[in-house]
């Protein structure tokens, strides 16, 4: 085989790592270039290895990977962003947890997707920097429910398609999106849902972040939506996430509660 073919370059971000064999590391990592791949970083847990502080999870970097009998090798790895204030705080890193937990958990390897890739980077960014992680997270569970293709319908009734009204509704898993009252009687496992929940969901939809960031969120509507996007998930996923135990054990200075 063609040494060109054999070795690639891509620019990923590290989600997780394990440790595999006596000296070695299996990542998973979502690239630009080939959407979520698994690798080995041969001898990365030895004391003097110069690729272990660039393999570590939320970090993104620049790679050249050799073709394995089974998986790709990292050969050579260098760091792009540590996104270093995620791991200073306790409530931004279990945020940062949570936003990879659901792009893992959504994706398969599968081929590219560049979208998911900006998506990820732009929010591990903006996760460092923002004085409010919880906009930063309901955004971006918005905006990936749009790329893998589960987009709620928030404009009009699922069901009997008339325009939503400005009135409290109901939101169904099952049907993915808003039902009006009247519709709402007749499916079980609805969730009432407010006008201001709804305003908000349906300004994120349609919202680049810079102008979605222009809606203040209330403490009461990010509760309100942090259940509600749980319980769509665990619908679509058919099983409960991880990282929000583990947020919930936190308060949003990085304390233990």
């Amino acid at each position: 085989m063609p040494s060109r073919e054999r070795v690639s370059r891509a620019e990923a971000i590290v989600l997780r790592h394990m440790d595999w064999g006596e000296a070695d590391r299996l990542l998973w990592l979502f690239t630009r270039e080939t959407g979520k791949i698994r690798a080995v970083a041969k001898g990365v847990r030895k004391p003097r290895s110069r690729k272990a502080g660039h393999l570590e999870p939320f970090t993104r970097v620049h790679l050249l990977l050799a073709q394995g009998r089974d998986l790709p090798i990292v050969t050579q790895a260098e760091m792009v962003e540590s996104h270093l204030p995620l791991r200073e705080n306790l409530w931004r890193m279990g945020c940062a947890a949570y936003v990879v937990e659901l792009l893992d958990r959504f994706t398969y390897e599968e081929g590219e997707n560049v979208g998911l890739f900006r998506l990820l980077a732009d929010t591990l960014a903006r996760l460092c920097v923002e004085p409010d992680p919880a906009f930063v997270v309901r955004y971006y569970e918005i905006r990936l429910l749009d790329l893998v293709g589960f987009r709620p319908q928030l404009f009009q009734c699922v069901e009997c398609e008339t325009p939503v009204q400005p009135q409290a509704q109901f939101f169904s898993a099952v049907q993915g999106g808003l039902l009006c009252p009247k519709c709402s009687e007749r499916f079980s496992g609805v969730r009432p849902i407010t006008v201001e929940a709804v305003r908000f969901l349906r300004h994120m939809q349609r919202s680049s972040y810079g102008e979605a960031a222009r809606l203040p969120l209330t403490e009461a509507v990010d509760h309100e939506l942090e259940l509600l996007m749980q319980h769509y998930f665990t619908f679509l996923l058919e099983r409960g996430l991880n990282t929000p135990a583990f947020l919930s054990l936190i308060d949003k200075k990085g304390g233990v509660r």
